[in-house]
């Protein structure tokens, strides 16, 4: 929600310590992995669309999980905040890992605010907002501008829990806020009142019931209209778009006057949202911004063209989660995806298996002139688009092929990095501009076929690393709790980490040196596979070891291949990367010698398959 400052402290206070007991005695199988599929970003349900621990949704009535009944003093946190409560849960962040950058667009955060109480946390825990930063203190109450850019990083080493808890607000909250403060106002007297856990209360609290529209009624579509167009950047565009978006507005309440929300309705509405697309689009507002560095028309289809109709918005969530279709369906899908994008002139993947050095390699490459990146990997932007992420298809894994870049997956898709674009000295593209992306996440070695479907002149860096190396490192990553992505069902180890490979139902009650080198071969040989069916010409290999030898010759190599110019000069050693374990030794795998070395025979075809394909 759009709020009149960065960061708002309301005026209380709660026992940190308490809720941190109270959270304790909940057992760790019952925490999920972030949606989004964000490194070390796990949560636990406290309130959700009919009380399912296992469900998401942001729409439907919002009821109680076991898990909230069974923490008195959290639910008497919330009551004391005197607010209808949606989506609520509670959400930890490993040490060393962030919540990227990004702006929150759809249609929930329209009016929805995010309430932060941090549980356990540390000086190092740093959130980031329109260009302010606040570090939350254990037991205060904050919320934020989620409107404007956003990021959180923990810096340190320990494990941050916080209540984050979605609402519309309330009588009881509305007053809190009236007496809120922001960071810079010093106030004398202000001080946050202390609520204690009050022995033997149960504490009744308001879930959302009501938080969409069968179908959106005249009155919210101009409001969401009005809020908008007062976002914008000035452009020439805008009067056509303001009049054909005004047009939209009375030819809805025509047809709401005649059918309100019954069903006979809905073809009329249908044309009217099919028609409005394509008028905007003749008005040119896919060259329109606004103030918040996003582009106006995936707000635009977020707040109001996607969720206007609820049936429509429905159907669209309950598509079959591995996107088939029928044959001559997908033909034509495909054919309507594969057409490059004005924007994105061919962008580059780095593609490798986890702890490849990929991060060292897109950190040097940032540093090129003209290229944009989102900043770190794209986890959420992908697994964030509905029917993306792997708790939406069964859990298969993190594979993706042309048929799941649908026009509607590739708008999304393409609209969220464009918004998250940055360049080397934090600039967003210029709008209308063709930029140059650059972008790296070792899932999207899975993702080949369908990052080429959805920029069609994508070109792919592979970068090899020589395995031995590989399974050390990612064994210590798995180890060091940093990288778990999933809560897989019915798995008995630990919780997954890094990338979700198809047949990993096969691993369940392996050692973890077996587990590690089927993942790299796996990931290793379908990414293999995908890059030989590609030209020649769309990919190119680098080895890591040669890259530490000589940096400033393989920029140089990459960045011709990819089309850009390089003006820096690279000493001959290189700083650490941000996900750097412990300090780089090309013998450090030895410590895992006794899981390795039995399993290098076995997977030796994929192993020299890969150094061929690196050119050793």
């Amino acid at each position: 929600m759009k709020l009149p400052a960065p960061f708002i402290q309301l005026p209380l206070s709660f026992d940190a310590d308490a809720l941190a007991r109270e959270i304790s005695a909940i057992d760790e199988a019952n925490w999920r992995s972030h949606p989004g599929g964000i490194p070390g970003n796990s949560a636990l349900p406290l309130i959700t669309t009919d009380g399912d621990p296992d469900s998401d949704q942001v729409t439907g009535a919002m009821r109680p999980t076991p898990w909230l009944e069974r923490l008195p003093y959290l639910m008497q946190v919330l009551e004391t905040l005197g607010a209808t409560w949606g989506r609520s849960r509670l959400m930890r962040l490993s040490g060393q890992s962030e919540v990227v950058g990004h702006v929150d667009i759809n249609y929930y955060w329209r009016e929805h605010m995010r309430v932060h109480v941090p549980i356990v946390t540390t000086p190092s825990v740093r959130f980031q907002c329109g260009g302010h930063e606040v570090n939350m203190a254990a037991g205060e109450c904050w919320i934020f501008d989620t409107w404007r850019h956003h990021r959180v990083l923990n810096q340190g080493n320990e494990t941050r829990i916080h209540l984050v808890a979605d609402t519309v607000g309330g009588v009881g909250f509305w007053n809190l806020l009236e007496q809120g403060r922001t960071p810079d106002r010093r106030e004398p007297g202000w001080a946050p009142r202390r609520i204690d856990p009050a022995a033997a209360h149960r504490a009744m609290l308001d879930y959302e019931s009501f938080n969409a529209s069968e179908v959106m009624t005249p009155w919210e579509l101009r409001e969401c209209i009005g809020f908008l167009m007062g976002e914008v950047e000035r452009s020439p565009q805008l009067p056509a778009i303001h009049a054909v978006l005004t047009r939209f507005a009375r030819y809805w309440h025509g047809v709401w006057a005649c059918h309100g929300d019954r069903p006979s309705g809905l073809p009329s509405f249908r044309a009217l949202l099919k028609d409005v697309q394509a008028a905007l689009a003749q008005a040119g507002v896919e060259q329109v911004r606004m103030q918040n560095g996003l582009g106006l028309l995936p707000v635009l289809k977020a707040h109001i063209f996607s969720m206007a109709l609820m049936a429509d918005a429905d159907a669209a969530a309950k598509r079959d989660p591995h996107g088939a279709r029928p044959a001559g369906e997908q033909g034509r899908q495909e054919a309507r995806v594969a057409t490059r994008s004005p924007i994105f002139a061919e962008p580059i993947f780095i593609v490798s298996p986890p702890r490849s050095g990929s991060t060292l390699l897109f950190e040097t490459l940032t540093g090129a002139p003209g290229v944009y990146t989102i900043g770190d990997e794209s986890h959420q932007l992908i697994e964030g688009v509905e029917g993306l992420a792997p708790s939406h298809r069964q859990f298969h894994s993190n594979q993706l092929g042309r048929a799941d870049a649908t026009p509607e997956v590739t708008e999304a898709l393409r609209a969220r990095f464009l918004d998250a674009l940055r360049d080397r000295d934090g600039n967003a593209p210029a709008a209308g501009a063709a930029v140059r992306m650059l972008e790296k996440t070792p899932k999207n070695a899975l993702r080949i076929p369908f990052l080429k479907a959805v920029f069609p002149d994508a070109k792919f860096i592979y970068l090899h690393r020589d395995p031995r190396q590989v399974w050390g490192s990612m064994i210590d990553g798995w180890q060091s709790g940093r990288f778990r992505m999933y809560n897989l069902p019915d798995w008995e180890g630990p919780m997954w980490s890094f990338l979700l490979t198809p047949g990993w139902q096969a691993l369940n009650g392996q050692e973890l040196g077996e587990i590690v080198a089927r993942q790299w071969e796996t990931a290793t040989r379908l990414m293999l596979d995908d890059l030989d069916a590609l030209p020649a010409e769309d990919w190119i290999a680098v080895d890591y070891g040669r890259f530490l030898q000589d940096p400033q010759r393989e920029a140089l190599r990459l960045s011709d291949f990819a089309g850009w110019s390089w003006d820096r000069e690279l000493g001959a050693q290189l700083p650490l990367s941000r996900y750097t374990l412990s300090r780089p030794d090309p013998d450090k795998w030895r410590r895992h010698a006794a899981a390795i070395e039995p399993r290098l025979q076995q997977w030796k075809g994929t192993i020299d398959r890969a150094a061929r394909a690196a050119g050793l």
